[in-house]
């Protein structure tokens, strides 16, 4: 890598122990058992160390898609051609899509980056084009990306990280979009944990059994052509990957970094930030799981990143729309925290004189 991704060697901020300390203390003299809110208590004491509050703020989320094509698709793993990543772009970019609708619902800042699709009838407004190249070469036959296209896709997703900040978001949302990429992230997936394909390759778009295991197949020649990759989290994702995948990782780095909360969507994202935690051990601490994909490799993923996610609603649509899903939950753990009255605010008799027997 050049001097440009420098960047990356840079470690995740660090967490704020003492508020999140104050706020465990705060969950103490609720109005309520202790733990009887679950998750969510300790769900508003990470966003206290996060953001260094007692009570933390209810998180603005701030969504942004990348998109990419691959090259892998000349393999027959898709039911849809790739024409159709270029279709969803501009999907999203008419607002017609289902990340468009639950931005629309949280208020959330959204931005789609188009990082290198086929082209294809004209370009929507509104699209950042980064402009990496037609999609990704098969890697079934050679690497997904150049040196130079991996820096750029790691760089843009960097960049949107701090976009975010700066437009006042306050939780970082990765989408993705791109024909083949549950293939991709497959790949990655099992050249990170040494998995078979067999366990991680799943139907994507929906793929018939025989489909999946074709799939799992060519995953299979990948990975034997790519083996070169050794342990290197970087060259499998630029052997095996995608430009947005790599976006993804970039900006859940970044994010990181720069002190900004992330909320991992499902089994594509989560494989780009397993690869940004294989960069970074430290920046796992800024990352939340929004769900339990249908996607059966996103399982072997979050047992390797100890993650829990939040919801299981059996989704598998990418888009950072499980993701979005989410959010919620964080918002409702933020206003119990702040907004529940304490015991000696409430005149109520704590635990000791036999409340909440």
């Amino acid at each position: 890598m050049t001097e440009d991704c420098d960047w990356l060697n840079v470690p995740a901020a660090p967490l704020d122990a003492g508020a999140a300390a104050r706020a465990r203390a705060r969950q103490e003299r609720l109005t309520k058992p202790p733990g009887s809110l679950g998750r969510l208590e300790t769900l508003a004491e990470r966003l206290a160390a996060l953001q260094g509050r007692e009570c933390p703020h209810p998180p603005h989320p701030w969504i942004t898609v990348f998109a990419g094509d691959h090259g892998v698709v000349a393999e027959g793993i898709s039911r849809f051609p790739q024409a159709v990543t270029a279709q969803m772009v501009a999907n999203f970019a008419a607002g017609g899509a289902a990340i468009t609708v639950l931005a629309r619902s949280l208020d959330a800042g959204l931005e789609i980056i188009d990082l290198g699709t086929l082209p294809g009838g004209p370009e929507p407004e509104g699209v950042i084009r980064a402009g990496l190249g037609p999609g990704t070469a098969n890697f079934a036959r050679e690497p997904a990306m150049t040196p130079a296209q991996l820096e750029r896709a790691l760089n843009t997703g960097r960049q949107a990280a701090e976009r975010a900040r700066q437009g006042g978001g306050g939780l970082f949302i990765g989408g993705e979009m791109g024909i083949g990429n549950t293939t991709a992230a497959a790949a990655v997936a099992c050249g990170l944990l040494g998995a078979s394909p067999d366990a991680l390759a799943g139907p994507g778009t929906g793929l018939d059994p025989a489909g999946v295991r074709h799939k799992a197949e060519v995953i299979e020649r990948a990975l034997a052509l790519h083996a070169e990759a050794g342990d290197s989290a970087l060259e499998w994702l630029r052997r095996v990957g995608g430009f947005e995948i790599a976006g993804l990782t970039g900006a859940f780095l970044a994010s990181a970094q720069i002190g900004q909360p992330v909320l991992v969507d499902g089994f594509i994202a989560s494989t780009a930030a397993l690869v940004a935690t294989r960069l970074c051990p430290g920046a796992g601490d800024w990352f939340f799981y929004a769900h339990r994909s249908a996607e059966p490799g996103h399982d072997r993923v979050l047992e390797a990143l100890g993650a829990q996610p939040l919801l299981d609603l059996g989704m598998r649509l990418g888009e950072g729309s499980g993701a979005a899903t989410a959010v919620p939950l964080l918002r409702m753990a933020c206003e119990l925290h702040a907004g529940m009255a304490t015991f000696d605010e409430a005149g109520v008799a704590d635990d000791e004189s036999g409340a909440g027997a």
